[in-house]
C-alpha cells in the first residue's frame, strides 16, 4: 500500500501573508485535499534576526480567516515534530555528518568578495563555484574538528555532482539543469553556524514524508540542488510544482513590505474572505470568473493542468489601497 500523500507549506515568519503567499498557500492546500492527503504547517524560522515576533501566529490566523486547516504544525503538533526549524538542528547536524563520511562535504574558507571576483557576468552575478576551488585532501574526522572549534571560520560546501538532474514539475513541465555549471558546489551550513536553506528544507521533506513540494516559482532555480542532495541523502525525491508569482505593477515581486496587500489588510478593510479566496482561485485558473467561494468549494475544481503559468501581474491600487481589479467589494 502507497503511503498516504503529504504536501506541506514552509513560511518564514519575516512579515504578513500577502496575496502571492496566500495564493501559494492556497495551491499547496487544494493539491493535498484533492489527493485526500495531510497538509503540514512547518516553519521557517533559521534566521533569527530575520524573524518578527508574534509574526507566526499571525500568519496562521491569517491563513486560518481564509479558510485553509493543517493537520500537522507548529500550534496543533503531530509525529513529526518540532515544526519550527530552529528547534531542528540536530536532524540537521545528523544529515551533515553523514554527507561527510560519504566525501560529499568540505570547508570552505573563500569570502563571498573572493567569489565575486570570479563573475564574469555583469552587475557583479555570482558565478559558479570552481570545482578547482575544492580541496584536494582532506584529514579524516575534518568535520568532526570543525564543529568542536570554537571559531570554525569555514562554511562547509557540498560536492555536487557533475551530470544533469532532469525532473517534471507539475506546472512548468520538463526541466534539465546541469548544477556543476549554474551554480556549484553549494553552501549548507554557514561560516556563523546557521544551517542553509538547501540543507533544511530538504532534510525535514525527508523526516516529515512530504511526497509533494508546492511553492512559488521564484524557487524553481533551488530544485536541481535539492535534488542532487536528496539523492545523495538515500531519500526519495518528491514532486515539484511551481507557482508562478503574483506581482505588483510595475513586475516587481511582491514583499512581505507589501502591506496594502497582506491578508491583514484586506481582512481589516472588510474583504470577506470569500471574496480573496475566489479572486486567488480565479487567478489560478481554476474559475472563470472571480466570485465568491470557500477553499473546499475549489476541492473538486482542482487540478495542476488548470494552474496558468503565466505571472500574475496586479494593477496599480485604487485610492484605498486595495488592488483596483479585485472583484466587488474590493473596492
Amino acid at each position: 500500500m502507497s503511503p498516504a500523500p503529504r504536501g506541506r507549506w514552509a513560511p518564514s515568519p519575516t512579515g504578513p501573508i500577502h496575496l502571492g503567499n496566500a495564493r501559494t498557500a492556497l495551491a499547496a492546500w487544494l493539491s493535498a485535499r484533492s489527493r485526500g492527503g495531510a497538509f503540514v504547517w512547518r516553519l521557517e524560522d533559521l534566521d533569527p534576526p530575520r524573524v518578527v515576533p508574534g509574526m507566526a501566529a499571525a500568519q496562521r490566523e491569517d491563513l486560518a480567516w481564509l479558510g485553509l486547516d493543517w493537520d500537522e504544525g507548529p500550534d496543533v503538533g503531530g509525529p513529526y515534530g518540532p515544526y519550527d526549524q530552529s528547534a531542528r538542528s540536530a536532524f540537521y547536524e545528523e544529515a551533515l555528518a553523514r554527507l561527510a563520511a560519504a566525501g560529499r562535504l568540505f570547508p570552505c574558507r573563500r569570502s563571498r568578495k573572493d567569489l565575486l571576483a570570479l563573475a564574469s557576468a555583469p552587475h557583479g552575478n555570482m558565478a559558479p563555484y570552481p570545482a578547482a576551488f575544492r580541496p584536494r585532501r582532506l584529514e579524516p574526522g575534518w568535520y568532526e574538528r570543525l564543529c568542536r572549534s570554537e571559531a570554525p571560520g569555514a562554511a562547509v560546501r557540498f560536492r555536487v555532482e557533475e551530470r544533469p538532474v532532469t525532473w517534471i514539475d507539475r506546472v512548468f513541465g520538463p526541466q534539465i539543469e546541469r548544477v556543476n555549471a549554474t551554480v556549484g558546489d553549494f553552501v549548507l551550513k554557514r561560516r556563523d553556524g546557521l544551517f542553509a536553506y538547501q540543507l533544511a528544507v530538504v532534510v525535514d521533506d525527508l523526516a516529515m514524508g512530504i511526497d509533494e513540494v508546492v511553492r512559488g516559482a521564484d524557487l524553481l532555480e533551488s530544485t536541481a540542488r535539492q535534488i542532487q542532495l536528496v539523492e545523495a541523502l538515500g531519500g526519495d525525491r518528491p514532486a515539484y510544482a511551481h507557482v508562478p508569482l503574483v506581482v505588483a505593477a510595475d513586475g516587481e515581486k511582491l514583499s512581505k513590505r507589501d502591506g496594502g496587500l497582506a491578508l491583514r489588510s484586506l481582512r481589516d478593510a472588510g474583504v470577506p474572505p470569500e471574496e480573496v479566496t475566489g479572486w486567488l482561485g480565479w487567478s489560478l485558473g481554476l474559475l472563470d470568473r472571480p466570485e465568491p467561494c470557500r477553499p473546499a468549494d475549489l476541492v473538486p475544481h482542482f487540478s495542476w493542468r488548470r494552474i496558468r503559468r503565466e505571472e500574475v501581474r496586479l494593477p496599480a491600487p485604487a485610492a484605498d489601497g486595495l488592488p483596483s481589479a479585485g472583484p466587488a467589494g474590493w473596492n
